[in-house]
């Protein structure tokens, strides 16, 4: 398939053959210098400059996948009085992997003990496709912060997994903050899609992750209590 003729797929709706610009994510990701819980554990030695610059691709990779794919949800919003827990089911669209051939860091530097990382992503065609779709106009905004362990047990004891379970909790105050603003009657679930707008910022909170992301939710079924 000739890349005109893919871009043509693309753009179907827009009525036209020519290819834009090609669009590129930047974000910025930071490692510790000094080891943090789950970070370093399996590290002999204090990581160089090519073990932190590889962390912070990861990472990097991490959130780059969840702006380009990001997750499909089911979320029970959850009721004290008729003892229901909330629920949140998180299945994620696609990944971008460490070495991806898009991925590149553009700019790296010291500072405050800590080793920070510009990277940029330039997606391919397919990908470009599901950054479209979160531009719909079903798709809204929104802003949350959501909380997890510093470390813990072994399935959160890597530092990457460790994030991660911070931003989950981040996604789903935003899914849980849109259902309260937007319903007139408290829904018992929802359904939908939900992805990242740009990189999460992090900081440590009373002993825990803390992190800020914006991201784009797209909720297609409401689960009302009278369903149940």
């Amino acid at each position: 398939m000739s890349r005109v003729f893919a871009c043509a797929l693309i753009l179907t709706a827009a009525l036209t053959a020519s290819a834009p610009a090609q669009e590129v994510l930047r974000g910025q990701v930071w490692v510790e210098l000094e080891p943090m819980p789950g970070q370093f554990a399996d590290d002999p030695a204090p990581p160089d400059i090519q073990s932190l610059r590889r962390r912070a691709l990861e990472e990097a990779s991490l959130f780059f996948s969840k702006m380009i794919y990001g997750w499909s949800f089911y979320y029970d919003i959850g009721e004290r009085v008729r003892n229901i827990e909330e629920e949140l089911e998180l299945t994620p669209l696609g990944t971008i992997p460490w070495g991806d051939p898009g991925l590149f860091a553009t700019d790296a530097g010291l500072r405050d003990q800590r080793f920070y990382v510009w990277a940029d992503f330039r997606p391919n065609d397919i990908q470009q496709r599901w950054l479209n779709t979160w531009k719909s106009g079903t798709v809204r905004s929104a802003q949350a912060i959501g909380h997890g362990p510093l470390g813990g047990p072994v399935e959160v004891s890597d530092w990457l997994t460790i994030k991660q379970a911070a931003l989950e909790d981040a996604a789903r105050s935003a899914i849980r903050t849109m259902l309260r603003g937007g319903e007139r009657n408290r829904p018992k679930a929802a359904k939908g899609f939900i992805s990242l707008d740009a990189f999460p910022t992090f900081w440590r909170d009373a002993g825990q992750w803390a992190a800020s992301g914006r991201f784009r939710v797209n909720i297609t079924e409401i689960i009302p209590f009278a369903a149940y």
